[in-house]
């Protein structure tokens, strides 16, 4: 018989906690690197946030590797339809979608 789930986490829950948490950080701290005005502290920053996204995917693949996250795959034909979806936005942009340098 199935025994409930306590309160205690166990390593899933610390990883997938550990997860969330380095997203969070990801996200702010790209952010803060956008936002700093003086060179040191950007410099600072974009050094973290590239720790920072290193830690994540080292999480995501562990995760990945226990079978505690996983993708769905897609049809090629709804990979398909989304692409040429979005390549007919491109008509949309000024210039007709073409890079400006």
């Amino acid at each position: 018989m199935a025994q409930p789930k306590g309160p205690q986490m166990n390593d899933r829950d610390m990883l997938n906690d550990t997860l969330s948490s380095l997203k969070y950080l990801t996200d702010n701290f790209n952010v803060f690197s956008r936002e700093a005005s003086h060179h040191a502290l950007h410099q600072d920053v974009v050094n973290m946030l590239i720790e920072t996204h290193a830690h994540t995917r080292d999480m995501y693949n562990l995760m990945f590797r226990k079978g505690w996250y996983s993708l769905e795959i897609e049809q090629p034909q709804k990979l398909q339809q989304t692409h040429q979806q979005f390549a007919g936005y491109q008509n949309q942009f000024p210039y007709g979608g073409m890079v400006m340098q």
